[in-house]
């Protein structure tokens, strides 16, 4: 199972225009996927048709009272289900601050479905507190939304610090495997310029231990598009509202990048399975230790249960 954090304090840059779309995408595909709301608004849990005022429990009673993830999942759309939110993740938060191992809580509870899903995609809230930290330790890879704007690459060196704190305390498998470019105008001088800054800064970390050395910038930018905008009003993917669009176009490929990443991956993790297995010689048997007759009749007397006849020697 592919363990996605999408991930920006920064509010209003497409994380779950992000999610959402990307998910509804893959699943499209045939693949099983689950998305997980860790936001307090519970914009992905509205986004995808659900009412937040009709959540029990969802990711507050996983963090919180122990529920199990299983039970607390619902079937959004085919091949696609949900960890909804309410407004109870508010006071998550303050809830866990004396909880002992409260970073871990949610990647403890993932475990148990570990087995039955293709990805899991979490949305993370705008901040960098509790919540984001309980994600940040449950996945293996961060997608960072980011708007191509000059204070957005401010947010970004600080986001990236946390990802490094995160990664050498808590979650040592944690990566950022790439920045997605939202809202992008190609037309704009400033969006090529954002997208040249972090191309340099990312190639700068190749070699590096960081967690960000193998990342880079996706090669589908989403472009502006007022249906992305639209869709979440009406509780549906992009692809359900309208299909052919920008906006429907990009996040079908982003999907589609994603998937081939996995493909390779699980290609890759094969064949160092392989050349382990090859790399390590089988046993060898220099003899083989001969049983002694009389100790070999005996055992087989005991076995069979006969006796040896009276005046034998």
């Amino acid at each position: 199972m592919r363990t996605i954090a999408v991930l920006n304090q920064k509010g209003g840059v497409g994380k779950t225009t992000t999610v959402v779309n990307t998910a509804a995408a893959l699943a499209a595909m045939g693949s099983k996927v689950v998305v997980l709301d860790l936001d307090p608004q519970a914009h992905l849990t509205i986004h995808l048709g659900v009412e937040p005022q009709t959540v029990k429990s969802g990711s507050y009673g996983v963090l919180i009272d122990e529920a199990k993830f299983e039970s607390e999942i619902l079937l959004s759309r085919l091949n696609l289900w949900l960890l909804p939110a309410n407004i109870n993740l508010v006071g998550a938060e303050s809830e866990l601050v004396s909880v002992v191992g409260r970073e871990t809580i949610l990647r403890e509870a993932i475990r148990e479905v570990e087995g039955e899903f293709d990805y899991l995609i979490i949305d993370c809230p705008p901040s960098l507190g509790l919540l984001t930290l309980n994600a940040l330790a449950a996945v293996e890879q961060i997608l960072i939304p980011l708007q191509p704007h000059f204070l957005a690459l401010q947010g970004f060196g600080k986001l990236l610090q946390t990802v490094d704190l995160v990664n050498r305390r808590i979650n040592p498998a944690l990566r950022v495997e790439g920045v997605l470019l939202c809202m992008f105008d190609s037309r704009a001088s400033l969006p090529n310029e954002v997208k040249a800054d972090i191309e340099k800064f990312l190639e700068n970390a190749r070699g590096t231990d960081c967690a960000w050395a193998q990342a880079q910038i996706l090669p589908i930018c989403i472009r502006r598009n007022i249906k992305l905008a639209e869709a979440p009003s009406y509780g549906k993917t992009i692809f359900e509202y309208e299909q052919n669009c920008h906006g429907a176009e990009d996040y079908r490929k982003v999907a589609e990048f994603i998937h081939a990443q996995s493909q390779v991956r699980t290609e890759q993790e094969i064949q160092a399975a392989a050349d382990e297995s090859h790399a390590q010689p089988p046993a060898q048997i220099s003899s083989i230790p001969q049983a002694d007759p009389e100790e070999a009749q005996s055992q087989s007397a005991q076995i069979t249960g006969t006796k040896e006849p009276h005046g034998s020697p």
